[in-house]
């Protein structure tokens, strides 16, 4: 079995995930690949490089890898995808983060949830991403046109409202004069959309959600709409460019520029514990039922 192993950052937490993960990959006698920025991290820090001889390093994924392991939180999961792409390998998280709606593997319980991985005890949650493309193109853009949780247009170097023209396939739909718009997929329904006031979609939900930004148009109101949906917006405002960010990349467009969002061709493929659930997540995380009358 080959697996690939990324992370990001490196803490406390870190350090005890790496000990237990790499002691129990070795005792599997697994084959083992670290992203090659995150061993060079971790060889900087605590870790002694001896102890990764056996540990092979990657810049790029291919279809010979049973599944990557990503280290940290929601955010690491994020940027993995943008090493697994299109290319159908399952991520599982170990949350060494905050919420961890997608890092749901918890650093005491490594070791029991690998090998219900090893023994195929786990389900498929598949993940639809947003797909990205802009007239004129941009180069920050083009190499890694998708978002797994959200696509996000905002103001920039400005206290000033922008107006965000919108049309759904090709409909208008309406203007919103406000810090800015997000477009938000079912496993984004938890984030930053959430944060601005939006519904939680279940993951399987064939559905994306438009979540204004501090809307001034005091009507304006998040709107779940069908996921087939083609989305073009465009940005006006006191300054000549706007934000757009992709999860967690950002990317700066000329204000007029024509944005096109649609559902992504490809999906990303979540391994999800036999012992965990998205309604389970959502009481722990979001602390729901949490009330001494319960």
């Amino acid at each position: 079995m080959k697996v690939a192993v990324f992370g990001r950052f490196y803490n406390t937490r870190t350090t005890t995930s790496i000990e237990r993960l790499s002691n129990y990959l070795l005792q599997k006698d697994i084959e083992v690949y670290i992203e090659h920025e995150f061993f060079n991290l971790l060889t900087q820090e605590s870790f002694k490089s001896e102890k990764f001889s056996s540990f092979k390093t990657f810049d790029t994924l291919d279809t010979s890898f049973e599944f990557l392991i990503s280290i940290g939180g929601d955010g690491t999961i994020l940027r993995a995808i943008t090493f697994v792409k299109d290319i159908d390998i399952p991520i599982i998280g170990i949350n060494t983060g905050r919420l961890g709606f997608l890092a749901t593997i918890q650093v005491d319980v490594i070791e029991h949830a690998l090998q219900n991985i090893i023994d195929g005890n786990y389900k498929i949650s598949e993940r639809s991403l947003l797909s990205v493309e802009t007239t004129p193109e941009n180069a920050d853009i083009t190499g890694l046109n998708f978002a797994l949780n959200e696509v996000a247009v905002s103001r920039k170097n400005t206290t000033s409202m922008i107006t965000v023209e919108t049309h759904l396939d090709g409909e208008y739909l309406t203007s919103y004069w406000s810090d800015g718009l997000i477009v938000s997929t079912p496993t984004g329904s938890t984030g930053y959309s959430l944060s601005c006031g939006g519904p939680v979609i279940t993951p399987g939900t064939n559905s994306f959600v438009l979540t204004p930004i501090a809307p001034h148009n005091l009507s304006a109101r998040p709107l779940i709409i069908p996921d087939s949906t083609e989305i073009q917006l465009r940005v006006s405002g006191r300054e000549e460019n706007h934000l757009v960010s992709l999860d967690s990349r950002i990317a700066t467009l000329d204000n007029g520029t024509l944005i096109k969002i649609k559902k992504a061709d490809f999906k990303i493929k979540m391994i999800d514990l036999l012992d965990e659930s998205f309604l389970t997540t959502l009481r722990k995380k979001l602390l729901w039922g949490e009330d001494k009358r319960n």
